[in-house]
This record gives structure tokens, C-alpha cells and sequence, in this order.
């Protein structure tokens, strides 16, 4: 993988820019992808931005929002353009698997492909990228890029607004480790060129439907299981459960976190029933690992303290692996 400072040159007349991300994205996801639309199209660039999935409702207000493509509601229009493209851009992800249904596509195109991602343990197929997995989100390595790109001038407030929300929610409101002082100076600088903090949070925090609230509390009631002598919180959620308060993408976004504010809970569990599989994901605090517990046991990955992975078996059965693989590598 060249350095994606490299590619800097090759993109002084205008391309073809076809980027994406992960399936099922979050505010990072989102956001980084919309920061870079905006800037590659201010930068005189014809641009396609495809999500491989549907979007959150708690960031549908995201300046450009409406520009994004849903690949699986449109996967025609987005063959077409990743075929057209003479370049593409994967933000928030190092792997073509975790697009899903995009993956083959990504991975036979003969174009140029650039990785802007925080994860560990990239893949060794890209061409160009930068793979830092101290940074506190993607959207802050996308600010950095154009940052090098001497490109500050073009951070106006909808690329700002884009990329503060996936720094606020990548750091969990900038209380996660991966907080550092550039992230402070980041947010800063966007305030300082006109991005309204106040706006952002309330979308993103303050504008639960009155069923998602519900739904927390149920959760919270009655499908967490707390194991105070392993240190560790499990959430598992059936398809029922989500069907009983008819729960759309991003609504179970963050209840992962909710065991660890519980004295003494190093270590939590979501585990969600999906059509093909169960999604899980895992939090801790302090030094215990959870992406290589996540690459190991789930097929997954991630980050040291937050990282997802997926099971084929049942939820009951996920449940069960889950507590025999705990009694040998729980929190001390």
C-alpha cells in the first residue's frame, strides 16, 4: 500500500470518485464518506457515494444526505458508476468483506483502490491508504487528508458538520480512550469555521422516537444479563424483540455501552438476531481486547476496546459459546 499523500498529484483534473463504506454504517461511516463527497466535488470531481445499505434515521439530516446511493435499493445505478469510476475510496473500512454484497464487486475492479481507515489489521490489497488505529475516528483522518492536501480553505460548514458528527460519535460524546489532543483541536478548528456543535448533538442524541425510548427500557428490564464475577454485561436481542417495537437501522445503536456504566462491568456484549446471522457487538474498558477476542471467536475485528463481529449459529447458541469462551478469557 503506497501512501495516500501519493495520490494527491493524480487528482489535480478532475476524476471519477466512486466511494463507499460498511454495511449497516454509523455516524463515522456516514460522516467521512459526506465530508470527502463534499470535498472531492468542490475540488471539481464527479462524485459517487454509495452506502451499502440503508442509513440510520437519526442521521438522515446530514448535509448531502440525499446525494447517497443505497446500494441495495439502487444496485444497478451503483455497478454502473463503481464501473465508471476511475477511482475508489473505501472510508471506515479496511476489508471488502465488510461491505458485504459490495465486496466481489470492490475486489475485481481493476480501478485504483484508497483506504482511509482506523481499524487493525487492514487487508495488504489496496493500492494507496493510510491505516492509523490510534485515531479517534475516520473522520478525523479525512480532516487530516485534506489538511495535507493544503485543501483547509475548503473545510466549509456542511464538510465540517459531516466529519464533527463522526468524531462525536466514534469517541461516544469524546470520552473514549481514543480521545487525544488533536481530536480536541479538530473539533476547534470546525467550530472555528462555522460548524454549530449544539445542532449536531441534539440530532444525534435528542430526537429518539417515543418507541425507541421504550424499547431501551425493555432492553434495560429485561434482556440484560449481568455476570458480576466475570465483570461482563450480555444484551441479546431476537428478531421478536426487535418486531415488538418496530425497530429500524440505527435504533440499537449505542445500548452496547449501557452494562459498562454499572460499577464493576468491564466487559459488555450486544448480540442482535439478523435474517442471516447474529451481529455482535463488544465494549470494554481499560486493557482487556476485544477485536482479537472478536477476530478469534467471531469473525470479526475492530478496535482494542470496541470491535463487532458475527455468528451463524442461533442467538440461544451464540449465547451459550459466548459464557463457555468468557470463563476462560474474561476480564481480571
Amino acid at each position: 500500500m503506497l501512501p495516500i499523500q501519493d495520490i494527491i498529484p493524480l487528482l489535480a483534473s478532475p476524476s471519477r470518485i466512486f466511494i463507499t463504506t460498511h454495511y449497516k454504517p454509523d455516524g463515522d461511516a456516514i460522516g467521512s464518506m459526506l465530508g470527502l463527497y463534499h470535498y472531492f466535488t468542490l475540488k471539481g470531481h464527479q462524485v459517487t457515494a454509495v452506502s451499502p445499505s440503508d442509513i440510520p434515521d437519526f442521521l438522515n439530516w446530514m448535509p448531502g444526505i440525499d446525494a447517497l446511493y443505497n446500494y441495495e435499493a439502487e444496485p444497478k445505478h451503483c455497478e454502473a458508476a463503481l464501473q465508471a469510476a476511475d477511482w475508489i475510496f473505501c472510508v471506515d473500512i479496511n476489508d471488502f468483506s465488510r461491505t458485504k454484497y459490495l465486496g466481489g464487486l470492490l475486489e475485481n475492479a481493476p480501478q485504483p483502490k484508497v483506504m482511509i481507515d482506523h481499524h487493525l489489521a487492514p487487508q495488504s490489497y489496496w493500492t494507496y491508504g493510510i491505516s492509523v488505529p490510534e485515531k479517534s475516528s475516520t473522520c478525523e483522518m479525512v480532516y487530516d487528508f485534506i489538511q495535507s492536501a493544503g485543501d483547509s480553505a475548503f473545510i466549509n460548514e456542511a464538510i465540517g458538520t459531516c466529519l464533527y458528527t463522526g468524531l462525536l460519535t466514534d469517541t461516544g460524546s469524546f470520552r473514549f480512550p481514543s480521545t487525544q489532543a488533536s481530536t480536541h483541536l479538530m473539533a476547534a478548528d470546525l467550530i472555528s469555521k462555522g460548524v454549530k456543535h449544539t445542532p449536531i448533538h441534539e440530532e444525534i442524541a435528542d430526537s429518539w422516537s417515543l418507541k425507541r425510548m421504550q424499547f431501551l427500557g425493555y432492553v434495560l428490564l429485561e434482556k440484560m444479563e449481568i455476570l458480576p464475577s466475570l465483570k461482563t454485561g450480555i444484551i441479546a436481542l431476537s428478531k421478536n424483540d426487535l418486531r415488538l417495537f418496530d425497530i429500524a437501522t440505527g435504533d440499537t445503536e449505542g445500548i452496547v455501552n449501557y452494562p459498562l456504566s454499572i460499577a464493576g462491568i468491564r466487559f459488555a456484549v450486544l448480540m442482535t438476531e439478523r435474517a442471516d446471522e447474529i451481529k455482535l457487538s463488544f465494549r470494554s474498558k481499560g486493557d482487556f481486547d476485544v477485536s482479537t477476542l472478536a477476530r478469534n471467536y467471531f469473525n470479526g475485528g475492530g478496535h482494542f476496546n470496541a470491535a463487532g463481529g458475527s455468528s451463524q449459529r442461533t442467538l440461544e447458541e451464540t449465547v451459550t459459546y459466548f459464557k463457555e469462551i468468557l470463563s476462560d478469557i474474561h476480564p481480571r
